[in-house]
């Protein structure tokens, strides 16, 4: 057994007021995350690969209609695109786990939605405020909404990745019990040794799906690609973890074997396959 590190969830406390290591590592994620954005379009070539078009699926019979071609975005547009993600990621991670993992509570407490200090995000209704917010941004501006997916898509991992060690310093989100060499005892999750899943989690869908998807980028035949492969690859990984990962209590196992967030993973693995093939 290895003995869970003593390390504070906060950073510094001045006050009523605490930086914690679960928001600087969503911050340092966003960081990382527009530094190689930036980089990949500026790899592209400007200022006239900025202002080419992509012509979408069947634009050859209607090339000269709105909907013919979009625009990539350019460098400018990238901190916009930013504010929209980032609006969409906390409000979709929010209602996502209202939702997804305590519906029956918050409706008989409705004031507690909006309670974000009492914890409780979803990274799959993240997802989906995320997909929402990129829908909003590219129909406003007319950009290639598959583009700017894959630009994102590239680099999401690594945020996935960096809040998951947010999660292991927390202590939380830990593993279920068992007896493996390397099992911690984490603060909250009794006296039992668990799976260290946060771990788990960092190295295949933060580590392992930024390093493939990271090489697959430059090798796409078309732009949507590399935003299924992003989909299908994380349901996988995030599907095996969960056999190791302790489900919420008040949801418990599907079936008496599979959990909520195994059953989201499902959903994106099939999605992000109707998009391949539609791609394709």
């Amino acid at each position: 057994m290895i003995p869970y590190p003593e390390i504070s969830p906060e950073i510094v406390r001045i006050g009523p007021l605490s930086i914690r290591w679960y928001g600087m590592m969503y911050l340092l994620g966003f960081a990382l995350s527009y530094f190689l954005v930036m980089r990949q379009i500026k790899k592209r070539g400007s200022p006239e690969a900025n202002s080419r078009c992509l012509p979408e699926v069947g634009a050859e019979a209607s090339s000269g209609s709105k909907r013919g071609s979009k625009r990539l975005i350019t460098m400018p547009e990238v901190e916009a695109l930013y504010s929209y993600l980032i609006l969409g990621l906390l409000l979709g991670a929010r209602f996502g786990y209202v939702v997804f993992y305590n519906l029956p509570y918050y409706f008989q407490h409705p004031l507690e939605v909006f309670a974000v200090w009492h914890g409780g995000m979803s990274f799959h209704g993240g997802l989906i405020g995320c997909i929402f917010a990129g829908l909003i941004f590219c129909r406003k501006f007319s950009l290639d909404f598959w583009h700017v997916s894959d630009l994102i898509s590239v680099t999401a991992p690594i945020g996935l990745g960096l809040g998951r060690i947010g999660n292991f310093l927390n202590g939380e989100l830990y593993g279920r019990v068992t007896n493996v060499q390397w099992a911690m005892i984490f603060p909250s999750g009794g006296p039992y040794p668990r799976h260290p899943s946060q771990i788990y989690e960092f190295l295949l869908e933060g580590v392992a799906l930024f390093a493939i998807l990271w090489i697959l980028k430059d090798k796409a035949s078309r732009s949507g690609i590399i935003s299924s492969a992003f989909l299908m690859l994380y349901g996988l990984f995030r599907f095996a973890v969960e056999f190791f990962r302790e489900p919420d209590t008040q949801v418990g196992f599907v079936l008496d074997a599979f959990t909520m967030g195994q059953q989201l993973s499902v959903f994106m693995i099939i999605m992000g396959a109707i998009i391949y093939y539609r791609r394709r």
